[in-house]
């Protein structure tokens, strides 16, 4: 009887020893998540007693505050982006709005001529219709970023889809004295896109290749591996690693002489669709020459 009263005993202090070290680790974990709320502390949660259910809840705990400071991070920097593109767009609306509010100024006089008056009503123009390209950049922007924008994915042929745009860049070629160099397969290369998704893309590097371009453009469209690749490259001066790291931001204009000549928003915009398409966009700078390399999944080439 007194073997199972000391028995009883022990196991009821090894209860009573397990049951306060246990509640000293509850209190212990919340003075941990009470100073990590209330931002004393930035540090994860450790235990002092060592109990597999509470290293489990510890370690859960602490995969949920990585996960909240992602998603904080995440929505630092969604909400610095926003700024940052009202900052762009209020200035690249206001710059284009302040030449034609004062033209206008100028036309209301009657002491100036009727050529003046023409060479004014053209710069009033001008304005207006960068305002309107930079503000169907942002709106197209926007519509495509959204979850349920529309794409009709089917499997296209890559070929005939980017001679069709380059046709629409002839004149201006030829108006930049620029003779791209072309290589496209005469085989069909196929994969899964949407057609005209791919156009606006095609057009949107063919945009910032020919008006950045110090003089040669090459054009190269190729299966590499289970994927289509189209490679766009220029010649280009003055720009650095760090400015193609910043290329697919929004209103990023890597040389910032060049204000006027184009919104910013058309490498996101191809950037926006390709990531739509489950596609890839990248940019590589090597001996004074930009490589825009777009890749499309599932490419195949049909043997003519």
């Amino acid at each position: 009887m007194l073997y199972l009263f000391i028995i009883v005993m022990i196991v009821f202090a090894f209860v009573l020893t397990r049951f306060y070290l246990l509640k000293k680790e509850i209190n212990h974990t919340i003075r941990q998540l009470r100073d990590l709320n209330q931002n004393k502390t930035a540090k994860k949660i450790d235990i002092l007693y060592n109990d597999p259910h509470f290293e489990e809840l510890a370690k859960e705990i602490n995969n949920q505050i990585d996960l909240t400071k992602q998603a904080e991070a995440v929505k630092r920097s969604t909400e610095n982006e926003l700024k940052q593109a009202v900052s762009h767009i209020s200035h690249d609306i206001r710059t284009p709005m302040t030449s034609i509010l004062g033209y206008i100024q100028f036309l209301e006089s009657d002491d100036i001529s009727s050529e003046l008056k023409k060479e004014y009503i053209e710069t009033i123009k001008n304005s207006a219709g960068r305002l309107k390209i930079l503000l169907e950049d942002f709106f197209e922007l926007s519509i495509i970023e959204q979850a349920d924008y529309p794409l009709k994915m089917e499997r296209v042929p890559f070929n005939d889809l980017i001679v069709e745009a380059l046709l629409g860049f002839y004149e201006e070629f030829k108006k930049r004295n620029i003779e791209p160099e072309i290589h496209i397969p005469d085989d069909d290369i196929m994969a899964m896109a949407d057609s005209s998704a791919v156009k606006r893309v095609v057009e949107n590097l063919i945009v910032n290749a020919v008006r950045y371009s110090t003089g040669h453009v090459f054009i190269v469209l190729d299966q590499v591996g289970e994927a289509v690749q189209l490679k766009i490259s220029n010649s280009v001066d003055n720009l650095s690693e760090q400015d193609v790291t910043h290329l697919f931001d929004r209103f990023y204009k890597a040389d910032q002489t060049r204000i006027g000549k184009g919104t910013g928003l058309g490498l996101p915009i191809a950037k926006s669709l390709m990531e739509k398409m489950n596609g890839s966009i990248s940019a590589e700078l090597g001996d004074n020459q930009l490589t825009m390399i777009c890749e499309w999944k599932g490419g195949k080439t049909s043997i003519q």
